[in-house]
């Protein structure tokens, strides 16, 4: 039994590196720069959720690797959501999670994650995503 508990956990910690990587190797990063990707993975999935009605937010984080669901679902507040959030909104709050400067500005930023977020989810449940959005916003979305 714990044998397959840690085999999980070093499946979902595999799993977030993978992710993290790809959002890294998007921008060249070294791994010395974790700490980016991992601000910019983190910034961008709490704004999905927030903008998400509770239960397609619930069935996302199903997606994602047990790490990450835990990233993911810190500090939610599901009474408080949905937030209405238009595009410039979220590119706003992106910037006020995501503290650096790089290249191609908030927008690359996003884009990145969403584009890594997106070949970890399948397409039924990223469209579920992508419903639940604003289309100014959805047209960020892959």
């Amino acid at each position: 039994m714990a044998e397959q508990m840690i085999s999980a956990f070093e499946s979902s910690l595999d799993k977030t590196n993978v992710m993290l990587k790809e959002i890294e190797s998007a921008y060249g990063w070294p791994k010395e720069q974790r700490n980016q990707s991992y601000a910019a993975l983190r910034t961008v999935l709490h704004l999905l959720r927030d903008r998400m009605p509770v239960a397609q937010s619930v069935e996302f984080a199903q997606q994602l690797p047990v790490l990450l669901r835990g990233v993911y679902f810190d500090g939610w507040q599901p009474e408080n959501v949905p937030i209405k959030l238009n595009r410039d909104d979220f590119l706003y709050e992106v910037r006020q999670g995501f503290p650096y400067d790089v290249q191609g500005g908030t927008e690359q930023v996003v884009q990145v994650v969403l584009d890594t977020l997106r070949r970890h989810v399948n397409q039924g449940e990223w469209e579920g995503v992508k419903s639940t959005m604003p289309k100014d916003l959805v047209q960020m979305i892959p």
